[in-house]
């Protein structure tokens, strides 16, 4: 395997499970030396653990998303560790509470909304910098099919990750001359432990959401990793304020 992200310091939101946790061991798989952030501990450290024992480059560090000094503290690590930052995936994110708009508990879409939204703006003020020093990089946000096709009961999630979208876009043409890329993958139904939750918590969910895609299953979050990985590296250098849609053609008709 080529190894596209060699000599690269690559850090990621989330990193302890699902999406956040593949792009950590597959961007170290490609070479890079791996900043993993995550509330969980005990999760985030096996995640490096397996990193090392392959022969690979990580440390983890924890973080609180909400919190905008800790993604400050967090990219410090990174650079102190490894150099510099090259790259980051914010994959960080809460799912949705089920309800009917008018019937979702405000704090919980508060929650919604700084966990999978206002962490993507903390995360870039703290991560442009380091690459801006650095003289390039690139930023993957982790969105959702959700930020363009809604669906019934989620506004509070859909409206967050439309969020994230839009203002991928808008940094994206910030930062399109300074050498940083920000774009964003937006995944469908993948089995990660949220979405188990989500699948666990709503009888049925399963089975429609695999009846509702062409291919008639969920990703798995390697799936999602790989194209996080391609845009993280100078293969995508002509790449930025794109949504890369990656749903089994969920959203194509």
């Amino acid at each position: 395997m080529a190894h596209i992200l060699e000599g690269r310091s690559i850090l990621i939101t989330g990193g302890a499970s699902g999406i956040g946790r593949a792009v950590a061991l597959r961007s170290a798989d490609a070479g890079a030396a791996v900043t993993v952030t995550d509330v969980n501990v005990e999760a985030g450290t096996a995640v490096i653990e397996e990193i090392v024992s392959n022969g690979g480059q990580a440390q983890f560090i924890r973080l609180d998303v909400t919190d905008e000094a800790q993604h400050h503290a967090a990219v410090a690590a990174a650079v102190k560790a490894f150099g510099k930052l090259d790259g980051a995936c914010n994959a960080a994110g809460k799912p949705f509470q089920g309800r009917r708009m008018h019937e979702i508990d405000p704090d919980f879409w508060e929650s919604v909304y700084s966990l999978n939204l206002r962490n993507v703006f903390y995360a870039t003020r703290a991560q442009v910098p380091a690459m801006l020093d650095a003289g390039k990089g690139s930023i993957v946000n982790v969105a959702s099919t959700a930020g363009i096709a809604a669906f019934a009961n989620g506004a509070d999630y859909c409206s967050a990750k439309g969020g994230v979208v839009s203002a991928t876009r808008a940094a994206a043409l910030d930062y399109a001359k300074l050498g940083i890329r920000v774009n964003s993958v937006l995944p469908g139904a993948t089995r990660t432990p949220m979405m188990q939750g989500q699948m666990d918590a709503f009888d049925g969910l399963e089975d429609i959401m695999m009846a509702a895609n062409p291919m008639g299953r969920l990703a798995e979050p390697d799936e999602i990793a790989f194209a996080v990985r391609w845009l993280l590296s100078d293969e995508a250098s002509f790449v930025t304020g794109t949504m890369l849609i990656v749903d089994g053609g969920l959203t194509a008709g």
